[in-house]
Order: C-alpha cells, then sequence, then structure tokens
C-alpha cells in the first residue's frame, strides 16, 4: 500500500528514475500533468511520491520503483521526520525479528487494525530485550538498567510517586498504579470510587494541574481539583488528604497521615505498603529528581547539583514536581518513623553521583495514534526485511540516513570501533556512556549472558542505538536518555568493559555543579578537560581489573591544565597505554586522534609502566584513510605482549614501554611521538641512493614519453552528441558509486582517480551490492571541477566503485575506451556540464560531449589520449620520488645520518 502522505524531493525523484536533476526540471517545465508540489518550499518543492510512482510509470520512464527506493522515501518523507521513522521501523522489525507470526497476525488486516494491536505486541518485544515498557500514553518507556524499583514501585497496590523518567507502570511492565495497558490498578473494578477509575484512566495524579497523591474519599479523582499543588506542598496550597483544619499531608507529627480515615480505605493502605512519600530528608526544589528506586527509602536531593540538559529528565505531566522541606509522620503499621528535624547540608555536598529518578528510557513503546501514519512504511519494511534480513533492513536504512546527513553526527569508523573493543577484551557487561549510534557496542564480541549498557544525551540516538543493538545480537540491551556527567543513568554499574568516544572540547560539561562528585577520585577536572571528566566517569564505572578504552583529543595528552590528574593516573596504575593514531582515522580527520586504555587498580603494580605507541606511519596518503590492517596489527601485538609482560622492548619508531617515573615532570607530556626514539636509519644513505636512482630512471622514460609537437589543423566541424544520449542508446552504461555491498574489496575513491593512485578508501558494509570496476570502464569524478576522466586497466579492475563518481562502461563495438575518455577530459566540455554551488562545483556527466566518428577515427584519437596518459603518469610518479627523495635529504641531513659532501 503507497502512502499518500509520503513526499520526494526532485533529488528523490531523479534517483528513482535513474537521471539527474536537470532532467526532473525539464518534465516540470515540459509536461502539463506533472505532479503539483505538495510542500517544501519555492527553491526546492516536495511531491507526494503515490503521484510521481504513477507519473513516471504512464510516462513509461519507471516500470516500478525498487523496494528499498520506496521504503527509504516513505522513511525521509514521513510527517514526523526520518528520526522518528526511524524508531517506529526500528520497532516493527524488531517485532518481525522476534515474533514473526504475531507481526502476521497483526499486519493481516487494516491500516488502524495493525496500529492498534502494535503497541501491546511491542510491548511484549521491547520489555525483556532493552527494558521496554509501555508508558503512560506513550511517555515512558524503560530502556535503562531500570528493575522494579523503577517508577511506581513497578508492582500490584505500589505507591504512587512515581518517578519522571519511568512513568506510571514503569517497572518491565508489572501492574502498578493502573495496571497494564491502562486497565485498573489500586483500588480496581471491585471499589467503583478507586483512584483514576473512569472510563478513560489515565494515570497518577491525572488532573491537568494535579500533582498530588491520595485524595480524601469523596475525591472522584487523584488530585483533580487544580487548586492541588503536590505532595507536601505546605500551608498555603490544599495539600493531599486535606481538609479546613488540617492544610497538608503530614504537616507536623500530630497531624493525620496519608489514608489515616478509619472509615475510607485509602490508595496504598494495606501493612504492607510503605506510606507515599516517606523520605526521612528532602532538599526541595522544582526540578527534583523525585522518585526513589525503593519506595518511601531515598534521600531526594535539589535539583540545583543536577542541572540537566533539556532533553534530560523532563518533568512527565501526572508527576510530583516538587517536594516540600516538610518531615511527615507515618501512620502505616510497621513503618519507620523518620525523624522530626532535618539537618542542614550545605548544597554544594548534595551534588548526587547518581539521579534519584528512573533514568528516562531510551525508548517508548509508540501509541497506535503515533503509528498510524507510519503503517505504510511499516509494512514496506516488513517487505523488504523478507527479502535481507530484519537487521540488514534497519542498518541500510539507518546508513541511507547517516549518509544523507553527515554533519548531524560524529561517527566512529568501523574499523576503529573493532579495534577498541579488541584493546578492551571479551567481557560480560559493557557500557557506553556517550553511545551515539552504537557503533562501539556493536563491535564488542557476544558472550553468553552478555549485558549492554548504553547512554546519549539525544534521545533519538539512544533509541537507535537502543534497536540497533537488540537487533544486531542476543545480549540484553539497558540504554537511556541523559547527560551522563550530569545524571548518570547507571551510578550501581560495575562494567568489565567500558567503551568511548566522549565530545571533545565541551566547556558545558557541568564543572560548577559537579565540584564534590565523588567520580573525581583522581583530581577535579578543569572546565576545559572534559575528556578528563569522562576518563574518570569511566574508570568509576568499572569494576576491579576492569578495562576502559577512550577516544581522545591529542591535545589532552599535554594541556597543562590536565597535568594533576595525567600524573595521579599514572601513579596509580590506572593509564596503561596512549596509542596515536594516524590522521584520518576518525572525525576530525585533520589530526591524529589518541586511545587510552585505563585499567582499574585493583593493586599497584611494583614497577609500573605505560605503553605507548604511535601509528602515525600507517596514515594513507589519500583520504582513503589510513592502512587499518597495518595499524590493527602494530597497536594489538604491542598491547598484548604488553599485557602478558607489563613491560615491552623497544621498537623505534613504534612502540615502548616507560617508566611512569620518566613521565612524571613538570609536563606529564603524554603524547607517544615526544618519547618514541625514530625508526631506525641505519640504511637512510643506501634508501636515499635507490630513490635517487629510480627518479633518474623514470626522468629518462618521462622525456621518452614526452609529446611530439603538436602539428595545426584546421577546426574541426563534428556532429556532437552527450553521454545521456548514449546511455538512453544503448553504447555505453551509467553506473554510481557509494555501497560497499557484502564483499570486502579496495574502494576506488574520486580521490584516487584525481590523484591517479591506486584504489585506497573503504565503505561500510552495505546490502546494496557494489559497482566493481572492469578494465576498459571509464571513470569519472562529479565533484571538484577537474578535467578528468580515467580508463581502469587490469591492476585497478575489480575495486568497488566509490562515492562521488560515475562509471561508463562503453559497448566496444561502438565506442573506444581511450576515445571517450579523452573527448570526456576537454575544458570546455567540463565548463558547459557543470554547474555551481556556494561551496563546490559539479559535474553533470550526461551533459558531457563527444562527436560522433566512426570506430576506426575514435581508435586513432584514442592512441594519442593513451599516450598521454602514459606521460602524465610518469610525471606524477617523478613527483613523488622526487619529494621522497628531497624530504629523505633533509632528514639525513638533520639527523647526522647523511654527510654534507
Amino acid at each position: 500500500m503507497q502512502d499518500n502522505a509520503t513526499e520526494v524531493t526532485a533529488a528523490g525523484i531523479a534517483r528513482l528514475a535513474g537521471v539527474g536533476r536537470a532532467a526532473v526540471s525539464n518534465w516540470r517545465r515540459r509536461h502539463a500533468d506533472f505532479p503539483k508540489p505538495v510542500g517544501g518550499t519555492e527553491t526546492s518543492p516536495s511531491f507526494a511520491l503515490a503521484e510521481v510512482e504513477a507519473w513516471l510509470r504512464k510516462q513509461g520512464k519507471l516500470a516500478e520503483v525498487p523496494l528499498r527506493e520506496r521504503v527509504w522515501q516513505q522513511l525521509a518523507g514521513h510527517p514526523e521526520g526520518p528520526l522518528t521513522a526511524l524508531v517506529h521501523t526500528g520497532c516493527a522489525l524488531l517485532l518481525i525479528h522476534e515474533r514473526p507470526t504475531v507481526w502476521l497476525d497483526a499486519s493481516a488486516g487494516s491500516d488502524a487494525r495493525l496500529a492498534a494491536m502494535l503497541p501491546g505486541a511491542l510491548e511484549k518485544v521491547l520489555t525483556p530485550r532493552v527494558g521496554g515498557v509501555r508508558g503512560r500514553r506513550g511517555a515512558g518507556v524503560g530502556g535503562a538498567s531500570a528493575s522494579a524499583g523503577a517508577g511506581a514501585s513497578g508492582r500490584a497496590g505500589a505507591g504512587a510517586a512515581a518517578g519522571a523518567g519511568g512513568g506510571v507502570n514503569a517497572a518491565f511492565g508489572r501492574a502498578g498504579v493502573n495496571g497494564v495497558f491502562e486497565q485498573a490498578g489500586v483500588n480496581g473494578p471491585s471499589n467503583p470510587p478507586a483512584v483514576n477509575a473512569g472510563s478513560a484512566p489515565t494515570a497518577v495524579n491525572s488532573g491537568s494541574a494535579a500533582t498530588g497523591v491520595n485524595p480524601g474519599p469523596t475525591a472522584s479523582g487523584v488530585n483533580s481539583g487544580s487548586a492541588a499543588a503536590g505532595v507536601n506542598s505546605g500551608s498555603a496550597v490544599a495539600g493531599v488528604n486535606s481538609d479546613p483544619v488540617v492544610p497538608g499531608v503530614n504537616p507536623e507529627s500530630t497531624a493525620p497521615g496519608v489514608n489515616s480515615t478509619p472509615t475510607a480505605p485509602a490508595v496504598n493502605s494495606s501493612p504492607a505498603a510503605p506510606t507515599v512519600n516517606t523520605p526521612p530528608t528532602v532538599h526541595n526544589d522544582s526540578s527534583v529528581h523525585n522518585a526513589p528506586p525503593t519506595h518511601g527509602e531515598s534521600t531526594v536531593l535539589n535539583a540545583s547539583a543536577v542541572h540537566n540538559r533539556s532533553t534530560v529528565h523532563r518533568t512527565v505531566p501526572g508527576t510530583p514536581a516538587a517536594i516540600a522541606d516538610s518531615p511527615s509522620t507515618p501512620t502505616t503499621p510497621g513503618a519507620p518513623t523518620p525523624p522530626q528535624t532535618t539537618p542542614t547540608i550545605p548544597t554544594a555536598s548534595l551534588t548526587p553521583t547518581t539521579p534519584t529518578t528512573p533514568p528516562t528510557p531510551a525508548l517508548t513503546t509508540p501509541t497506535g495514534p503515533q503509528l498510524l501514519p507510519s503503517v505504510p512504511l511499516l509494512r514496506g519494511a516488513a517487505e523488504l526485511a523478507a527479502e535481507i534480513g530484519a537487521r540488514q533492513t534497519f542498518e541500510f536504512l539507518l546508513g541511507r540516513h547517516l549518509d544523507a546527513n553527515p554533519r548531524q553526527y560524529t561517527l566512529t569508523p568501523a574499523e576503529l570501533a573493532g579495534l577498541m573493543a579488541d584493546l578492551a577484551g571479551p567481557a560480560r557487561t559493557v557500557l557506553d556512556p556517550a553511545c551515539g549510534t552504537g557503533a562501539l557496542l556493536r563491535a564488542v564480541d557476544p558472550r553468553p549472558g552478555q549485558e549492554l549498557y548504553a547512554q546519549d544525551s539525544a534521545p533519538e540516538l539512544a533509541a537507535l542505538s537502543a534497536l540497533r543493538l537488540a537487533l544486531h545480537s542476543r545480549a540484553t540491551v539497558r540504554a537511556a536518555v541523559g547527560d551522563t556527567l550530569r545524571a548518570d543513568a547507571h551510578p550501581g554499574l560495575q562494567a568489565d568493559a567500558v567503551l568511548c568516544h566522549p565530545p571533545f572540547n565541551e566547556r558545558n560539561w557541568g564543572h560548577d555543579e559537579l565540584a564534590y562528585d565523588p567520580r573525581w577520585e583522581y583530581g577535579f577536572p578543569a572546565r576545559t578537560e572534559s575528556e578528563l571528566a569522562w576518563v574518570q566517569h569511566a574508570l568509576a564505572r568499572l569494576t576491579d581489573g576492569g578495562t576502559a578504552v577512550l577516544l581522545m583529543p591529542p591535545a589532552a595528552a599535554s594541556r597543562r591544565s590536565g597535568r594533576r590528574i595525567r600524573a595521579d593516573l599514572l601513579r596509580r596504575g590506572a593509564l596503561r597505554a596512549v596509542v596515536a593514531l594516524p590522521v584520518g582515522a576518525a572525525p576530525p580527520y585533520n589530526i591524529p586522534l589518541h586511545l587510552w586504555v585505563l585499567r582499574r587498580p585493583d593493586r599497584t603494580p611494583a614497577a609500573p609502566e605505560v605503553l605507548l605507541v604511535d601509528t602515525g606511519r600507517f596514515a594513507g596518503e589519500t583520504r582513503g584513510g589510513p592502512d587499518w590492517e597495518a595499524v590493527r596489527e602494530a597497536v594489538l601485538d604491542a598491547w598484548r605482549a604488553f599485557a602478558r609482560e607489563g613491560r615491552l622492548a623497544e621498537r623505534p619508531g613504534l612502540a615502548r614501554s616507560v617508566p611512569v617515573i620518566e613521565l612524571l615532570d613538570d609536563d606529564v607530556d603524554l603524547a607517544p611521538a615526544r618519547h618514541l626514539p625514530p625508526a631506525a636509519v641505519a640504511d637512510g644513505a643506501e634508501q636515499l641512493t635507490r630513490v635517487r636512482e629510480r627518479l633518474g630512471e623514470t626522468l629518462r622514460l618521462t622525456a621518452d614519453l614526452t609529446p611530439p609537437p603538436a602539428d595545426p589543423a584546421p577546426a574541426a566541424r563534428w556532429t556532437l552528441t552527450t553521454v545521456g544520449e548514449l546511455a538512453r542508446g544503448g553504447a555505453l552504461v551509467m553506473r554510481t558509486g557509494g555501497n560497499g555491498g557484502h564483499a570486502r574489496v579496495p574502494v576506488l575513491t574520486d580521490h584516487d582517480v584525481l590523484a591517479g593512485t591506486a584504489p585506497s578508501g573503504a565503505l561500510p558494509e552495505s546490502e546494496e551490492e557494489a559497482v566493481l570496476t572492469e578494465p576498459g570502464d571509464v571513470v569519472v569524478p562529479v565533484l571538484g571541477g577537474g578535467a578528468v576522466a580515467r580508463v581502469i586497466d587490469g591492476a585497478t579492475g575489480g575495486a568497488a566503485l566509490g562515492r562521488n563518481l560515475v562509471l561508463l562502461r562503453p559497448d566496444r563495438t561502438a565506442l573506444d575506451p581511450w576515445f571517450l575518455a579523452g573527448f570526456l577530459r576537454g575544458t570546455a566540455n567540463n565548463r558547459q556540464a557543470s554547474s555551481y554551488a556556494s561551496t563546490a562545483t559539479r559535474l553533470d556527466v550526461r551533459r558531457l560531449h563527444l562527436p560522433r566518428l566512426p570506430l576506426e577515427e575514435q581508435r586513432r584519437y584514442g592512441a594519442r589520449f593513451r599516450a598521454l596518459d602514459e606521460f602524465e603518469r610518469a610525471l606524477r610518479h617523478a613527483s613523488r620520488l622526487g619529494e621522497q627523495l628531497v624530504r629523505g635529504m633533509y632528514d639525513g641531513l638533520t639527523d647526522g645520518t647523511v654527510a654534507p659532501d
């Protein structure tokens, strides 16, 4: 079923039809029946996908929209945005993956029936896999390490005071207040005047402005009056169980307690149920974390020391927004008697290491009305999952979204994630406190009974990570939303391993609020040292002997403001290794990032040493990134040898273990390059001699390949055609690159084509087949404005086509490849086929011209173009050898290995 609400842009139409955007503009001008815009802007309109598909099919320009493309366009054009669509799709794919028969039964009926049945079915899948539960009207679905303590104690008859993060029924879907699926909970169907017992019960504290708990027996709902301000709200506002004589709930020791009327059975009046809101010490603030993990037994801290971000622990409608500073006297038999006075504690000392409310869950079970607009997308995703699998479908859609929005996300490359997971070693419990899209946890080797904990301040990323990990492995996933440093969702966790790619250079990380946080075991980080705060958070969440691996900016190893913390990490044996990665390993790609390997000390080593590794030599010469195989082998070999012996024999230019005492100077500089000896240069002079000989041979070859003098000729008047016309006529095939496919093969990048080098790139694995090059293909870069075309030879054939490249595969009986490539390189030809944006030039390959010539004449031109290509390659090779010789001479003269005469 096609979704009429799904919209597609002109670029999407071009992708559907396999044409350029200029063709779509021409169709709009030339065809009066072309679909009218339904949204977007005047300069970038959007069209209804169903209308576009019908029009393309009517015009014979499209036989059928590919399933992958249709699903992607439905997701990209979702009325609630692609992130909401991805979450809905991920939930449905997890249901398909876990309980396919349930999906088949639900999807057999109408869209409305499917939307109505999905929430209940999803809850049964989300609960065991990601800790998800049904929130009150979708307000709180547990995805963190929540247990029965999250929310309203989670079980039948439990008191109110549900936490803002967990919502009613927040403990794994067990019957709490109002039960699961909003059924009667406390004072259920057998007691008509029950709490929220109306036909449309929503939650405890359901009044529009009511936040208190437990009204008098004559109240029709819990605090349904607009004047009810909250539990213990003070004498100025009528509170819970208030009457004209008693101004609030338990304002003093002689006031009647909650549910104290003997003639009216009240909420939570059984002897086994503790009294609502009986913490002995309560410090009030308007945004206080107010839900104890064990009902009635925790101290509620003031929010002045928490300062959550706007996305963290927002007040959920129907939960208490404030708790006053008055002690309460319990009247329930067996309840402990709290102290009558509240001790004075400085505000700064109350800075929590753990939130007193349950963490905001990563996933919210969507309601039927929320899912209804997504039903066509979910049906399409299910159809695609039947072809390629549920996990592969989600990876395809998520990868497509990340590729379409590269500036919105800071991604961790898969190769780097795998290296970090290998450094951490096998682990049963793993934490990523800044999970992003879940790449690091996804790289962890699976183990029986494994638990993966994640947290991110961006709600959409936390939700996508939870779904991605649940689809990827059988591990239990506990994901939560929140600012990790200010509101840690996993405060009691002792993980075997912590993997983290934290945000860099954050000034607003909580320096002022967290001054007395016990996590700063190695020193209070400066405002400019947010990365050292993440380091100490990781150590605090490790079990003794556990390993943490963090990606760090190189400045963190040498900034003076962090030298005291670095020194203490070294003295106590917490910092075990610093690995300098090559340039281009991860964003930002222009600096060599570091990996810090830490272990929570279970004992202090007798002669502590630190491993320093520098893999800068493995940086790629092109934008394809470093030689990951070489990096991985060098780092893991050095680390494993160091872990076994506690020290490592010196490997010049690559690695060595350094005694801690050598690093404890005024700077405590941990940059590996400053402590490693240079690579062995014993044969430096001989190597330079060989380079000079090769340069001489290349220069002689270049002289032989120099083109003969150009003979003048009258201007030719050819009949021209375009690449687009040749493609439509079948004389050549056009393909665009960008997909990694299943096989790990070298990738030819646009930089490789421009520089004339071998394939050097890499693409993430995808379900779409990669475009593999063949000898005789012509490859053209579409960005950068350069007049370049490369004919694929035997050495390059078989490489995958990278992004921003167009492949032309000519019919050899009609087109000569060298003739085609030569004419495509004409400067005037490229200028007329290029369009200009604000920061880049883009080439429309379809508009490139070439003359209509007989095949024999084409081959004459092709031979000359081929000779020019060989001359160009020789010049480039000579240039590289010359640069190598000059750099080697400078280095040899300055380090004394080459004599000046």
